[in-house]
């Protein structure tokens, strides 16, 4: 099947850089929406069977409008919420950011037992995704849109999927798309890495991907 993994439009925490991963979390701003907004042209030569979620209330708010062009609900898919912060939750600091950046980092060098203070482990994130994706590919479907997060669909792509080479550590900005073909008993190969939103809305965004700590490389 085709998958097409989208990550959900600004938020307000991604403006002020902050490790922001509990759920359900922020809305989106003014640009998120118009973000969510532009998704429906941005995709409108694509196949889409179905339109998934997490359980984030950017994600639904980002799939929103695409589903209803499409005339299709959006599914709430549970274990595909960001990679979670632990004790660093809400953090702005230089310190913290590098933290969870490097944990991401060690889980991709193939260290799945790294994890932040109080956070997940790559394997307890790696168990969730694929629990949640091979149930998106047990329903027989050709193609679907799931909208997630920046770290995860970055940090799983690159250990689940081949020809990602560094493109795993890779800036993915709102709305970036990551585009994979595969299940998840063969495995998954990559067709396009869209690091830049969608529909070409970008103005507010913070001024480098660094600012923005869930879709920084």
């Amino acid at each position: 099947m085709r998958l097409m993994l989208v990550r959900h439009g600004q938020t307000p925490a991604n403006v002020e850089r902050s490790l922001d991963t509990f759920l359900p979390g922020p809305g989106l701003t003014d640009l998120g929406a118009r973000q969510a907004e532009a998704l429906v042209e941005a995709l409108a030569g694509q196949d889409v069977q179905a339109v998934f979620a997490s359980e984030a209330t950017r994600t639904q708010l980002t799939a929103q409008p695409l589903a209803a062009a499409r005339g299709l609900p959006v599914q709430v898919l549970p274990g595909v919420f960001e990679v979670q912060a632990g004790a660093l939750e809400r953090r702005t600091d230089e310190t913290s950011i590098t933290a969870y950046i490097t944990t991401l980092q060690l889980w991709r060098d193939g260290d799945l037992d790294a994890s932040t203070p109080g956070g997940e482990d790559g394997h307890q994130m790696l168990e969730r995704v694929d629990a949640a994706v091979g149930s998106v590919c047990d329903r027989g479907l050709e193609s679907a849109v799931l909208v997630s997060h920046g770290a995860l669909i970055r940090t799983w792509s690159g250990l689940r999927c081949t020809g990602t080479g560094d493109l795993a550590a890779e800036p993915l900005d709102n709305t970036g798309i990551v585009t994979l073909e595969g299940d998840q008993s063969s495995g998954w190969r990559l067709v396009s890495w869209q690091k830049t939103p969608a529909g070409g809305l970008v103005d507010d965004l913070p001024d480098t991907a660094e600012a923005d700590p869930t879709g920084a490389g």
